[in-house]
């Protein structure tokens, strides 16, 4: 028996409302470019719209004109999707909550996530949105998940709840140090200040 190996997500796939309510939301509220147009095709009576979410990866959305937006809170029964993140830099990240709330979104959050922060808002259809902002830039290299299962092991030897910014940075200092080569025999940290 072998695993089938994934390298990433290809697409996620959303039903949406109508058309526009539908390009109103993901390029106008998200700023995702509106890249491709065709019909579901494995149902003709909607449209299957595809937005870039900023890596060049996709979310899609069905739509159909019968489907209006309605703002209910979606079932958040077990094998449901209870949120869907989007990553945003520091500066956008800072005039995010001020921008929804202009157009009538109640906005939950900043939370303090240790590693991120966070705020979260329902689309037009109810589905929880989630803005993340992470604290730290992975060294050259790295990916943010290496920081992170590295920042998860001193996290745990040292007997903290969850993942801080210390365990973030011994974490990138960690990883500079196996990644990257020098000439000197002795990476340790030291003291050139020392009184003369």
């Amino acid at each position: 028996m072998q695993k089938i190996q994934s390298q990433g997500v290809h697409h996620i796939t959303l039903n949406g409302a109508d058309r526009q309510t539908s390009i109103d939301f993901w390029e106008g509220v998200l700023g995702m470019p509106f890249v491709f147009d065709q019909p579901n095709l494995d149902n003709p009576r909607e449209g299957h719209l595809y937005f870039d979410p900023g890596d060049g990866r996709l979310i899609t959305v069905f739509t159909s004109e019968d489907r209006k937006p309605e703002a209910r809170r979606l079932p958040n029964d077990p094998g449901a999707v209870h949120h869907i993140a989007f990553s945003v830099s520091h500066a956008t990240f800072t005039h995010a909550k001020e921008r929804l709330e202009a157009r009538g979104v109640k906005v939950y959050g900043p939370k303090d996530r240790g590693f991120m922060d966070s705020i979260y808002f329902r689309d037009p259809l109810g589905l929880l949105v989630e803005l993340a902002c992470y604290r730290f830039e992975p060294p050259v290299g790295c990916t943010h998940a290496d920081v992170m299962i590295e920042a998860h092991r001193q996290r745990v030897a040292r007997g903290d709840y969850n993942i801080q910014e210390v365990h973030l940075a011994g974490a990138i200092e960690a990883l500079v140090e196996r990644r990257q080569q020098s000439l000197s025999a002795d990476r340790s940290a030291k003291n050139p200040y020392r009184p003369a």
